[in-house]
């Protein structure tokens, strides 16, 4: 199991590729189905016997699932705390997956587009992930494996309501539609939060870096409709890129004027940015995130020669506590990870060695 997840440390995510459509803004789309298994009962009154035949009933159906084919099953159990939270920052599973470990696990496809997390809030969190703004792409995988499961599994479903469901807010197509959307501009010209109030009013919520619970880092902000129950999975695509247009625009337009009104002031801030990262012989993962958004936003402007939008995002992940201590291969301290990740950022920004002066 380590040897695998190792494996997984070799590559970059598939949320990270730094293509697909208007990928500058939109870092990602995730499309997520929550599923239960009739005649057992819900995590929330679950025991660990029914959590248990949860576990075997899935693990046995996926393994006979064509879009599941070669995929890794993991025992959360299994899991040392850092492989877990390793998960987390790839948006592999959520905080609480890995925070709860026993009777849980994850399905990861080997391109890690596709995680279904067993026993987590519901018996099973379908998750699809691609790069830019591909809601549609993500909605065709993820409608695609949820069939071939329904033909396996017996899915808690009312005619009446729909897919049923632990929280009441997912039921009904049980589907979240979300985006991971870069806005350095909207926050620097003090518009995000008049646009994250419109957001709101429209039906959406919006949440930090990891999802429900977290604040924004990096100035990067998960955009997802807040209800399923009453419309079906085309019009809550439909509805949420509607939104995520007008705020794309608005954040171009909010680049374009820092281009055209603030172009010495901008410049100055990404390659500020870019010299820290470069030199730092010591830095946070709050620090890295915020100076590494400067650099994307200059990267997405022509701004900056010699350095593209997929090796910036790869340092986004890379940077991560755990991601610096799987790559190390023992537990660092705190302390010690912001030297690593010092380190690590001068590598790869191309100035290597103890003195800055290449190797």
């Amino acid at each position: 199991m380590a040897r695998e997840l190792d494996e997984l440390l070799k590559q970059s995510s598939e949320w990270l590729r730094g293509t697909g459509p208007l990928s500058e803004i939109v870092l990602s789309s995730r499309i997520r189905l929550a599923r239960n298994l009739e005649r057992l009962p819900f995590i929330v009154r679950s025991t660990r016997a029914s959590m248990q035949e949860v576990l075997d009933t899935v693990k046995s159906a996926v393994s006979k699932v064509v879009t599941l084919k070669r995929a890794f099953w993991f025992d959360m159990s299994a899991l040392t705390e850092v492989d877990r939270q390793f998960l987390v920052e790839r948006h592999l599973i959520s905080r609480e997956q890995a925070g709860s470990p026993e009777h849980r696990a994850v399905v990861l496809s080997q391109s890690e587009a596709i995680s279904v997390m067993v026993n987590e809030e519901d018996h099973l969190r379908i998750q699809v992930l691609q790069s830019g703004l591909n809601l549609r792409d993500a909605w065709t995988l993820g409608d695609t494996l949820d069939d071939e499961l329904s033909e396996l599994l017996p899915f808690a479903y009312s005619t009446d309501l729909g897919y049923l469901t632990c929280c009441p807010t997912n039921t009904g197509t049980g589907m979240r539609a979300s985006v991971m959307l870069h806005l350095p501009s909207l926050v620097m010209t003090k518009q995000i939060n008049k646009v994250l109030h419109t957001i709101t009013k429209l039906g959406l919520a919006a949440r930090g870096f990891y999802g429900e619970g977290t604040e924004a880092s990096g100035n990067f902000f998960q955009i997802s409709n807040q209800v399923t129950l009453g419309r079906n999975e085309e019009e809550l695509i439909e509805n949420i890129e509607r939104i995520l247009k007008q705020v794309i625009e608005y954040e171009q337009g909010a680049r374009a004027s820092l281009m055209a009104n603030n172009r010495t002031q901008l410049e100055d801030r990404v390659w500020r940015a870019l010299g820290i990262l470069r030199h730092a012989r010591t830095i946070s993962s709050q620090e890295t995130l915020d100076l590494l958004s400067a650099v994307r936003l200059g990267v997405d402007l022509g701004l900056m020669n010699g350095l593209d939008r997929s090796a910036v995002n790869e340092l986004f992940l890379f940077s991560q506590p755990s991601h610096l201590q799987k790559l190390e291969g023992k537990n660092l301290s705190a302390k010690d990870r912001d030297v690593v990740r010092a380190e690590l950022i001068r590598q790869k920004l191309g100035i290597q060695g103890k003195d800055g002066k290449g190797k």
